[in-house]
């Protein structure tokens, strides 16, 4: 490994023109490293960057000058570039992203990463992103690390070390936080709702945003629950400093918290998971994948939507060709919760936009994220739809039911233009 000053950093010498650029996503994002490669694009023109979620402000749509962005849709900042016609959705399960960066569908040449100060043993960690980098880290030319001394040192499946990197560089600076969704009395309703379905000893996934958040401050007074998840916030770490997550029933991994990525604050969930064992970082073939979420006992699948149609089809992504979400891991984690001894998945969203406009839908106005065969739940705070085995006709009423009262009759007008015998 070569130890070079930012300022002294040629990326040119390691990126082509035509690259497949990765860096990690969320809060894992190398801030000072993806500062550097958009000041210095012009050097590898045509080079392509391939985005999860961004919650940074570095990659702005007039970079697509010489950068070409893809990704898995417009989460967090990403929207912007979304927008703008510059970043190209890439509809996939989370899943599904090591394999494709494995085959080299998606281009890997350049990995990018925020890594942790070494430990005492000379062992590098990810931080605070595991997820799909060290697929892509498997496939790349060059792998270049920015050593950034307030990353925390986390537990992950396998630690690095510098026979990993290529070139790094050492930094000291805050990395990017995602502070806990604030919710309201509609997010309060909703996981009223919910609680007779989450029992103790649940072992949990959770999404982000104000539902899921809202959720999970309501199993406070719970016991046993475990959690297997994509992603955390600092929300997990208030259930577990109160005695609700004890992880000791999950299946797997007992005694242990999983997740591939944190995404929280530095005070609260990085803090919490610096060289604490009872946190580990694992890699997307250990959290998303079936066969392994099929062994987990009395999965919970917690995520949300931007509409659900009367059938129960569900659309996390895009309204129109506004893309504001992604197919994400939702579809994983809603299969794995049907295959899971006593699971359950649960989308969950308030019936009523900011305009009033209903969530529940006759027709959505933008792609089937989760297909209406592997629906389980629907909650809003006017109830819950429970969709599995129940035919169509069924659907409809039990949607139009939880629908903002306002919209219930032009809901069953619609309906009965398609269904003509629906009482």
């Amino acid at each position: 490994m070569r130890t070079v000053s930012l300022a002294g950093l040629d990326l040119a010498e390691y990126v082509r023109p035509g690259d497949g650029v990765i860096f990690q996503q969320g809060c894992g994002e190398a801030l000072s490293l993806g500062e550097a490669f958009v000041q210095q694009r012009a050097a590898y023109s045509g080079a392509s960057v391939f985005f999860g979620s961004g919650f940074s402000r570095t990659f702005q749509p007039e970079h697509a000058d010489h950068l070409r962005f893809s990704g898995i849709g417009g989460i967090g900042t990403l929207r912007k570039l979304a927008s703008a016609g510059v970043l190209d959705p890439i509809p996939c399960h989370i899943s599904a992203v090591a394999p494709l960066l494995g085959d080299g569908t998606i281009r890997a040449d350049v990995v990018m990463l925020q890594v942790s100060p070494p430990d005492e043993h000379g062992r590098y960690s990810l931080g605070l992103v595991n997820d799909y980098v060290r697929a892509a880290m498997e496939r790349a030319r060059v792998v270049i690390a920015e050593v950034n001394r307030q990353v925390p040192w986390s537990h992950c499946d396998r630690l690095l070390t510098e026979a990993d990197f290529t070139v790094a560089i050492e930094t000291d600076r805050p990395p990017l936080e995602l502070p806990t969704a604030a919710f309201g009395e509609t997010e309060r309703r909703i996981a009223t709702h919910l609680q007779d379905l989450i029992p103790e000893r649940a072992t949990l996934q959770v999404g982000i945003g104000a539902v899921p958040e809202a959720i999970l401050a309501s199993l406070a007074d719970r016991r046993d629950l475990g959690i297997h998840s994509g992603m955390i916030g600092d929300s997990v770490v208030d259930l577990i400093e109160r005695g609700a997550v004890s992880n000791a029933h999950k299946g797997l991994d007992e005694g242990i918290t999983v997740s591939g990525v944190l995404f929280g604050t530095a005070q609260r969930l990085y803090r919490f998971a610096h060289r604490n064992p009872q946190i580990r970082l694992c890699p997307t073939s250990h959290t998303h994948a079936l066969g392994v979420l099929a062994r987990l006992k009395n999965l919970v699948s917690i995520n949300s939507a931007l509409e659900v149609d009367l059938t129960g089809q569900v659309n996390a992504e895009a309204i129109g060709s506004d893309h504001i979400g992604a197919v994400g891991g939702q579809v994983d984690y809603v299969r794995a919760a049907a295959q899971s001894a006593g699971g359950i998945s649960i989308v969950a969203l308030p019936a009523a936009g900011r305009q009033g406009e209903s969530k529940i839908v006759s027709r959505l106005s933008g792609p089937v994220t989760t297909p209406r065969s592997d629906v389980d739940v629907i909650a809003t705070e006017h109830g819950v739809a429970r969709l599995r085995g129940r035919g169509v006709r069924e659907r409809v009423k039990a949607m139009v039911a939880i629908a903002p009262p306002e919209h219930r009759e032009r809901l069953l007008r619609e309906a009965r233009e398609t269904w003509k015998d629906l009482a």
